[in-house]
């Protein structure tokens, strides 16, 4: 893992504890070129989501491209997730609306950008949505993935009761 993502990731570690966000854990490193460049996978727990588990992927920049090509402080805004039930589930104090909460978040660039996930209910299909995008001050990128968890038929506790 290159020293900017290092302390990057630290710092974001060390916010998320104070915000209730869920923090990362590296499970698979691949690399992709001679120069070091590879795909990163954080396996992810719902804080509010007992028994559900995101595997998020993204592009960690070698300092030799980072180098050969300028853009130092930031990687792409490439990734991809994938959202499974590792138990069984039980939902806490989950925001309803349909922006959803903010499950995790990690810095791509020094300052300005970041790889969120993002959780919202659907009530009509009663399925958990798992968006993972990358979220910039000013330009905004169009890549992102989502992952969903169908709750119908399966065992669900809520923690206050399912929404009506």
């Amino acid at each position: 893992m290159s020293t900017l993502r290092k302390l990057v990731l630290s710092a974001a570690s060390v916010a998320a504890l104070g915000a209730g966000v869920a923090s990362a854990e590296v499970v698979g490193k691949v690399g992709v070129d001679w120069i070091g460049n590879d795909i990163i996978v954080d396996a992810i727990a719902d804080p509010e989501v007992k028994g559900v588990t995101c595997h998020v992927t993204y592009f960690d920049r070698s300092v030799i491209d980072r180098v050969k090509n300028g853009n130092w402080f930031e990687d792409p805004s490439n990734n991809s997730i994938a959202c499974r039930q590792t138990g069984p589930i039980e939902i806490g104090d989950i925001n309803l609306s349909r922006d959803g909460d903010e499950v995790f978040k990690a810095g791509m660039s020094l300052i300005w950008k970041k790889l969120v996930v993002n959780r919202i209910y659907d009530k009509t299909n009663d399925t958990l949505i798992y968006l993972a995008h990358s979220r910039e001050l000013t330009d905004g990128s169009a890549k992102m993935s989502i992952s969903t968890i169908p709750l119908y038929g399966q065992n669900v506790t809520w923690k206050n009761g399912k929404p009506q």
